[in-house]
C-alpha cells in the first residue's frame, strides 16, 4: 500500500470545501438601479438579496417622532463608476442640505464592502444623523415577514439569539418591528418601532439561508442601530451624527456570505475590533 501523501490530502480537502462554498466561484454581482442595489451570483446559489441603497438619511429625535413630517432629510443618488465585472460601484448621495455622501462598494466572492465618506461643504450643522440600508431577505431565507423571524439573529450576552428574543417590545409609534440600541448611542434617536430594552453584544445581525447551508451577517461602523423591519429585512443602520461645517466622516460596512456562525463571528471580528460588547454575565 503506497503511504498516504497528507499534503496532497489537505489540499485536496481545503479545494472541496473552497469549491463547495465558493471561494473558487465568480465574486458576487452587483446591480444598482433605481436606489436597489441587488446581489447576485453563484456565492447566493440564486437567492437574490437586494437592498434599498439607501432608504433615508436621519434626524436626531427620531425614535417617537413622524417619519415623513420630521425625521426623513431628502436624498438623490447618483451611479458614478462601475466595472464590467459587476464587483465595483461608485454612488454619490446629495442630501437636501448639501452634504455629500460617497460610497465605494466592492465585492468578492463571499463579502460586500462598503467604504463610505460623508462631507458637509457648507456653514451650517448637517441634521443628518444617521442613514438606513434596507437589506431584503425574503428569497435569501425562503421566508416571509413572519416566518423568516425564526432564521434571523442578533448577538445578546455574548450569544446568538434567535428571533423573537426575549422581552420582545411591542408598543411604538409605529408596529411590527423590533430595534436594537447599542451602548453610546441616545434611545431618543433610533428608529420609530418597538424599541427593545436589552442592549446588543456587537454590531452584527444576520440571518440563515433557507436551507442553512450559508449565513448573511451585515455590520457597520460606527453604527445607530440594529433593527428587523416590515419587509422581511434587517437593517445595521450607520451613524453620521451630525456633520460640522467642513466636516468629513469615515463610515465602513461589511455584508458576510459564511458557511457557518463561528466563521461569521470571526470575520466580523477581524474587521470590527473595536465595536462595543456587553459581555455574558
Amino acid at each position: 500500500m503506497r503511504p498516504i501523501n497528507y499534503h496532497l490530502l489537505a489540499v485536496a480537502i481545503l479545494f472541496t470545501f473552497q469549491t463547495s462554498f465558493g471561494a473558487d466561484a465568480r465574486p458576487i454581482q452587483m446591480q444598482w438601479v433605481n436606489n436597489i442595489l441587488t446581489l447576485s451570483g453563484d456565492p447566493l446559489k440564486g437567492k437574490e438579496i437586494t437592498i434599498n441603497y439607501l432608504e433615508a438619511y436621519c434626524r436626531a429625535g427620531s425614535t417617537k417622532a413622524d417619519w415623513g413630517r420630521h425625521t426623513v432629510v431628502g436624498h438623490e443618488t447618483q451611479l458614478l463608476k462601475s466595472n464590467d465585472d459587476k464587483t465595483y460601484l461608485q454612488l454619490q448621495d446629495t442630501l437636501t442640505d448639501g452634504v455629500r455622501v460617497t460610497h465605494e462598494i466592492r465585492s468578492t466572492h463571499d463579502e460586500v464592502r462598503f467604504e463610505i465618506t460623508a462631507h458637509n461643504p457648507n456653514k451650517k450643522r448637517s441634521e443628518a444623523h444617521w442613514a438606513q440600508p434596507c437589506i431584503r431577505l425574503a428569497k435569501f431565507t425562503g421566508g416571509t415577514q413572519e416566518s423568516y423571524l425564526e432564521k434571523s439573529f442578533i448577538f445578546l450576552e455574548g450569544e446568538l439569539a434567535s428571533f423573537p428574543t426575549k422581552n420582545w417590545a411591542t408598543e411604538a409609534r409605529y408596529t411590527p418591528g423590533q430595534v436594537w440600541c447599542p451602548i453610546g448611542v441616545d434611545r431618543d434617536d433610533v428608529n420609530p418601532r418597538p424599541l427593545s430594552p436589552l442592549v446588543p453584544s456587537n454590531g452584527l445581525i444576520g440571518c440563515f439561508s433557507g436551507d442553512r447551508s450559508r449565513v448573511f451577517g451585515v455590520a457597520f461602523d460606527p453604527y445607530q442601530e440594529l433593527f428587523q423591519g416590515v419587509v422581511v429585512c434587517l437593517h445595521s443602520d450607520f451613524r453620521l451624527g451630525g456633520l460640522q461645517p467642513g466636516e468629513t466622516k469615515k463610515i465602513k460596512g461589511r455584508i458576510y456570505i459564511a458557511p457557518d456562525v463561528p466563521t461569521l463571528l470571526k470575520r466580523y471580528q477581524a474587521d470590527f475590533p473595536n465595536q462595543t460588547e456587553v459581555k455574558k454575565k
